[in-house]
């Protein structure tokens, strides 16, 4: 009988130990505490909720935003040997009825659901007879204000804490700042929560920013040598996504389309192939993606700039969530800067628009900035970096530095000028001596700052506040405004105490640029080593044999980390083949035969070609 949450994890999901804070959240959970977790994608969120639901007696209700969601997790936990179900519109009657059947016989472990059939009277009154486990909360952010997606039928879900006081609740998300958590956590009623922070960092994740010229040419010629990985280009608008795709296509590339213009069974259809390896990639709006559970998409590509940090850093995350590396293309043109507030300024909600303008600024920050990527992203959530990264197009390809410390401070001390009550425009603005009514209402043209910087861009101006930014001399009140504020940090350097270098802008890199080499000439790490590149192929191809027998996806049965250990380890027996990562007994049992037997040919195939080679033979 298993007797601890750890042998849980060992053999029934294959892990040998808990990543960071898991084994905290499962033991506060079992013991019926609240938790609010920040994970990045690909850190294990999944298993928080998942291993205290088998701890703890009744039914784990789990919380989540998309049919085809519900549908990737309970596949994976079904291939784990663990008893779990979704209840949603996608089920026929009969369907419908065996899974309430099956709930209230307590056949069930998890059961997946949508927040709008939670919250239904009709539900509510058939959970006071269910054993409940725990309530999980899945992209949690979809409740707030601040965060991106404003899912009103998530607002309800702020009443679970009241109507069922004695039920452990966890909220899990992988994308929110610090207005966004408080937001969450009191939309939730989660006042007696503990926090769970994880980090951000994606190390395995290479950032890489273009300046758009040629897009398609540019996308065409990242996209040759990965042929046999799949990955995900997110356009704008529709038209885009179909123009791309379409093109795509025209030059042999397995693609196509994705957007919520197209008719319910088409999106299903191109999703399944996707899911399956039948389509290597897929063109899309933000409309797909979210909360898909596939760990072998090894990139993703934004051929427009997206709305926000939020948005990019969750579309970025669905690459490498195996662990294994992957890369993040953004395509970065000023038209698209256009568009994108276009379609924010459509928005009849002031507030919201205020937010969403702010963070769209934030996003051209990210792309215009000629500092480390991820030292960028990063800092955004509020997590700093010790050093830089060395895993993104500008550390990768470092810029020239140049000497900004005196424009620091002339920056530093016109935000102090103003009062501290202004956003980096109006900054800017008075820097450059600008006539504007605003600047001329406020009497800041007697300012000693005003005008001091009438020999600088209004671009050079904006790079070295947000430069200013990104490195902590300076923070943006997101909910004033975003007014700049003086840190603490600006002391010593308005001060004379401390100098200060950025990166002189440049002309982005061409194309031919895309494919880098790590510092000190190593291989690009998305290189498999060449003695196990053979058999990796060969696991793969039986995988997608195997899966489309079992009508799952590939990365369902094992993912591509699994498959790159087993292709480096060559196990030779069960035991050695349940000590791969991701592998656990259920799946031992199940697949283990098929695998151990395409190894065991592997191995005798390469010692008869060696044994030939020696002797002269051919083959």
């Amino acid at each position: 009988m298993i007797q601890t949450p750890l042998e849980s994890l060992k053999k029934i999901f294959g892990y040998d130990a808990f990543r960071l804070h898991q084994q905290e959240i499962v033991d506060g959970l079992i013991r019926g505490e609240d938790a609010f977790v920040l994970m990045p994608t690909g850190g294990g969120k999944s298993l928080c909720y998942q291993l205290p639901a088998l701890h703890r007696p009744g039914v784990g209700i789990v919380v989540s935003p998309l049919i085809s969601l519900m549908k990737d997790q309970v596949d994976s936990l079904k291939a784990y040997g663990v008893k779990a179900a979704f209840y949603n519109s996608s089920l026929s009657g009969t369907e419908a009825r065996k899974v309430l059947a099956r709930l209230h016989g307590g056949k069930l472990d998890l059961i997946y659901i949508a927040p709008e059939r939670l919250m239904s009277r009709e539900f509510l009154e058939r959970l006071n007879d269910i054993p409940i486990a725990l309530f999980a909360i899945d992209e949690a952010h979809c409740i707030s204000q601040w965060g991106h997606d404003f899912r009103p039928e998530y607002r309800q879900l702020g009443r679970l804490r009241g109507l069922f006081p004695e039920i452990p609740l966890i909220a899990l998300t992988a994308t929110a700042e610090a207005h966004t958590r408080r937001d969450i956590l009191e939309r939730l009623g989660l006042r007696q929560a503990r926090s769970y922070i994880s980090g951000f960092d994606r190390p395995n994740i290479r950032y890489t920013v273009l300046e758009k010229r040629k897009p398609f040419a540019q996308l065409t010629t990242f996209l040759q040598p990965r042929y046999k990985g799949t990955g995900i280009v997110y356009c704008l608008s529709r038209q885009r996504v179909e123009k791309v795709a379409g093109a795509l296509t025209e030059a042999g590339f397995q693609a196509a389309p994705y957007h919520a213009g197209l008719p319910a069974g088409a999106r299903k259809q191109v999703q399944e192939d996707f899911l399956r390896d039948d389509i290597r990639i897929i063109v899309a709006t933000v409309a797909f993606g979210m909360g898909i559970d596939k760990s072998n998409i090894r990139w993703v590509v934004h051929y427009d700039i997206p709305k926000n940090i939020e948005s990019y850093y969750q579309e970025t995350g669905r690459a490498g969530r195996d662990g294994l590396p992957a890369e993040a293309l953004l395509l970065f043109g000023y038209g698209d800067i256009s568009l994108a507030r276009g379609l924010i300024e459509n928005s009849k909600n002031p507030e919201r628009r205020r937010i969403e303008l702010h963070k769209l600024n934030a996003m051209v920050g990210y792309a215009e900035a000629l500092s480390c990527r991820r030292r960028i992203l990063l800092g955004y959530f509020g997590e700093s970096l010790a050093e830089d990264c060395g895993n993104c197009d500008i550390c990768l390809n470092p810029p020239r530095l140049v000497d900004v410390t005196e424009d620091s401070r002339k920056a530093l001390s016109c935000v102090y000028r103003v009062g501290q009550r202004f956003g980096m425009g109006h900054v800017i603005d008075v820097l450059r001596g600008s006539q504007k009514e605003r600047v001329l209402e406020l009497h800041h043209d007697r300012l000693s700052t005003y005008g001091i910087g009438r020999n600088r861009s209004q671009e050079y101006w904006g790079s070295l506040l947000h430069h200013l930014v990104h490195n902590g001399f300076l923070e943006q009140d997101v909910g004033n405004y975003s007014v700049l504020k003086l840190t603490d940090a600006a002391r010593p350097l308005l001060r004379g105490e401390q100098t200060l270098s950025m990166a002189e802008p440049r002309v982005k890199t061409e194309t031919a640029s895309l494919t880098h080499r790590r510092k000190g000439g190593q291989k690009a790490r998305d290189e498999y080593p060449d003695d196990s590149a053979a058999l990796f192929e060969r696991l793969r191809t039986l995988r997608k044999k195997l899966a489309d027998m079992a009508g799952v996806p590939p990365y369902i049965i094992f993912s591509d980390a699994s498959l790159a250990q087993m292709a480096a380890f060559l196990p030779a027996d069960p035991e050695a083949f349940q000590q791969i990562h991701g592998v656990g007994a259920h799946k031992t049992a199940r697949y283990g035969p098929d695998f151990l037997e395409e190894i065991r040919r592997f191995i005798d195939s390469s010692v008869e070609k060696k044994k030939n080679r020696t002797q002269g033979l051919p083959g």
